[in-house]
């Protein structure tokens, strides 16, 4: 019988941490199920963890592969699993033991969500930065579909491991690609641009590994200036067709950077907000920087790209008191 729901894990070196990842998904209150876990040309003592996990439960699948990467790996692990909900999984993370029984059930009960993920808990707590601290309180403060559509360009809205997917739509959408930018932000991206919807078990089922050694800290794509080009590839790619004039806000760092990624999107952008005085009147990239009051009666659409602290919350504010919808009106980028 086809399994309910695949457990998707790709691995690579995790010797010291898969055995209990594995595990965790083993003990999941929900049995019907698969691990699907593909080997990418690992060369410590992992090939041989995962056999023997594979010899004591037969719901554990086992694929070894030569080393092409994570890419490749997830897409080669998508043909291998056999049921139409795909969970992802990493190899150094902990999955509740309700996390499958509760997605499932949204699942099943939301018929329109296409992602399924869930809150999350960073571990081990005392090697947290603040930064990681306030990325783990935003991405728990989002669980609605709509929280999550109105936030996916400000940084990636799930935790990878922490979702389930459709597999139908999964292929649908073309899986994984490389862009040059985090895999799985592209993929959330991609989603969003579909008209697919997010929703979120409101519950923390997934005890994510910080490790600086995670592909996070070191893999160029998921440089900032990586993220600042999918953001930006994809607000193209939404709002080209617009009958509308686009307007940046952020004359800092920050917009300057997604002011030349959208402009090589080939994005037209007509003026640039800024609240520093000195910049107002002045000229980013060619275009006019003008001060806020200059959006009064404007049927305009705008992005905002100020990341400092705060900022966000503010900006709405001010653009929601002149007549602004998000969304609708405005997107949030920082």
């Amino acid at each position: 019988m086809t399994p309910r729901v695949s457990v998707l894990i790709p691995v690579h070196n995790a010797s010291s941490t898969v055995e209990a990842a594995v595990e965790s998904v083993l003990r999941q209150t929900f049995a019907d199920l698969e691990v699907v876990v593909v080997d990418d040309g690992s060369t410590d003592d992992t090939p041989d963890i995962l056999d023997s996990l594979s010899s004591r439960d037969a719901r554990v699948r086992v694929v070894h592969a030569p080393h092409r990467g994570l890419i490749h790996t997830l897409n080669f692990g998508i043909e291998l699993c056999r049921s139409e909900l795909i969970a992802r999984m990493d190899a150094d993370d902990i999955s509740h033991r309700e996390r499958l029984k509760l997605q499932v059930e949204l699942m099943d009960s939301e018929p329109g969500v296409s992602v399924c993920s869930s809150l999350v808990r960073m571990f081990p707590r005392k090697s947290l930065l603040g930064g990681m601290v306030r990325y783990e309180q935003w991405l728990n403060s989002l669980v609605t579909p709509d929280e999550i559509a109105r936030d996916i360009f400000v940084e990636s809205p799930v935790a990878h491991p922490s979702v389930m997917v459709r597999r139908r739509e999964l292929i649908e959408i073309g899986g994984y690609q490389e862009r040059g930018w985090p895999e799985d932000y592209d993929l959330w991206l991609r989603y969003h641009l579909a008209g697919k919807r997010f929703a979120k078990v409101p519950r923390p089922l997934l005890f994510w590994r910080h490790s600086e050694e995670r592909v996070t800290f070191t893999d160029s794509r998921c440089s900032v200036e990586s993220f600042l080009r999918a953001k930006a590839h994809y607000l193209a790619k939404m709002l080209r067709d617009i009958d509308r004039p686009i307007v940046l806000w952020g004359a800092g760092k920050t917009g300057r950077r997604i002011a030349k990624h959208l402009i090589r999107e080939g994005l037209d952008i007509e003026a640039v907000v800024a609240i520093d005085e000195k910049k107002i009147g002045h000229a980013l990239r060619g275009r006019p920087i003008v001060d806020p009051g200059w959006l009064r009666g404007k049927h305009v659409f705008v992005i905002t790209a100020v990341s400092s602290h705060g900022a966000r919350e503010l900006i709405r504010e001010q653009l929601r008191s002149m007549g602004f919808a998000e969304v609708r009106d405005f997107v949030c980028a920082a």
